[in-house]
């Protein structure tokens, strides 16, 4: 899986908002979880070959 998008990223954050209560001030915080959360799930992904590293 290449890179996670903006859209894929954005997605997953405000789960992770609504998830902690939808605290305000905390965007930032909540993208970076998103997207650290999705490049950690390709990392597991056993489908990966040499190809697709």
């Amino acid at each position: 899986m290449p890179e996670p998008t903006d859209h894929d990223i954005r997605e997953r954050a405000h789960r992770l908002w609504e998830r902690a209560g939808r605290p305000e001030g905390r965007e930032e915080e909540f993208w970076h979880a998103a997207e650290q959360e999705l490049r950690n799930e390709d990392k597991s992904n056993t489908m990966r070959t040499p190809d697709t590293l």
